[in-house]
């Protein structure tokens, strides 16, 4: 069980939960979660919600491969105006900024949020890590090789999973010396691997037990499922369930993701499927 202080709310993780996807963008990959609209955001943020998420991750800057950056302002005059409507509606939902500009990550939280979901774990920033410990949130630290617009440009690893675990456990480090008190792990399937990496990290999801951190895969409906299975994104869904399961099965504490409801049934199946 892991227990995360998100602006003095704790956040107990005793089984896995739900992370719920807003994207507040016109070009993320895949397009029925795209929305620039707050009232609309606000929509999905409640049926998210009535379908058993307990975060959401509001993100303003797409990060598929070869997405173009549109730098803190732009991103902060979208997330903003909707992290502030949800709070107004849902207060106690958990609230989760993904974003890897230090001064946005501080203005999300004024405005409500209580996580940070850094692509980058600090790489893109030099100050996030800092503002992080100032502001005492739980930090989700991704894994990426590359940036958005590089990263699937033939990636190579020697060993991937352990590669990406020597990254934790230096991230780690740094942020434990930067006075972070709250850190969450992503792989970051898809940024900087081919398919056969997402799946060898998947099948071996289990060796980050040894870091002690929740764990958090976002594997939603990604090229991995749609291109494996030759399909569309908008097909993805049942593909996505069934690596969610592995997921799960293989110790992934949050599953972040499009389809809330499907998730949550997941969960609730392989809970009874464990205490049988």
């Amino acid at each position: 069980m892991f227990t995360l202080n998100c602006k003095g709310r704790l956040l107990m993780i005793d089984k896995p939960v739900v992370m719920g996807i807003l994207n507040i963008t016109p070009d993320s990959f895949y397009g029925s979660s795209r929305t620039l609209v707050a009232d609309e955001a606000l929509r999905k943020a409640e049926r998210m919600i009535a379908e058993g998420a307990a975060i959401l991750d509001v993100g303003g800057q797409s990060t598929r491969p070869g997405s173009k950056e549109i730098g803190a302002a732009a991103e902060a005059e979208r997330v903003l105006p909707v992290i502030e409507a949800i709070v107004e509606n849902f207060p106690d939902i958990y609230i989760s900024a993904d974003t890897y500009h230090a001064a946005l990550a501080e203005q999300a939280v004024d405005a409500g949020a209580c996580i940070i979901n850094d692509i980058s774990g600090g790489g893109f920033d030099s100050n996030m890590l800092a503002a992080i410990a100032r502001m005492k949130v739980p930090y989700v630290c991704m894994h990426i090789k590359g940036t958005p617009q590089t990263m699937q440009h033939n990636p190579v690893y020697e060993n991937v999973t352990g590669e990406v675990l020597e990254y934790f456990i230096k991230k780690i480090d740094d942020c434990t010396q930067a006075g972070i008190h709250d850190i969450i792990i992503d792989a970051g399937f898809g940024f900087g691997k081919t398919i056969a990496h997402n799946f060898e990290l998947l099948r071996n999801l289990s060796v980050f037990r040894m870091l002690e951190k929740p764990v958090m895969i976002g594997i939603s409906r990604k090229s991995t499922v749609y291109k494996t299975l030759g399909i569309t994104a908008e097909e993805a869904l049942n593909g996505t369930t069934v690596l969610h399961t592995i997921g799960i099965l293989n110790g992934a504490h949050i599953l972040r993701v499009h389809d809330v409801k499907e998730a949550v049934e997941t969960i609730k199946l392989l809970q009874l499927y464990n205490a049988v």
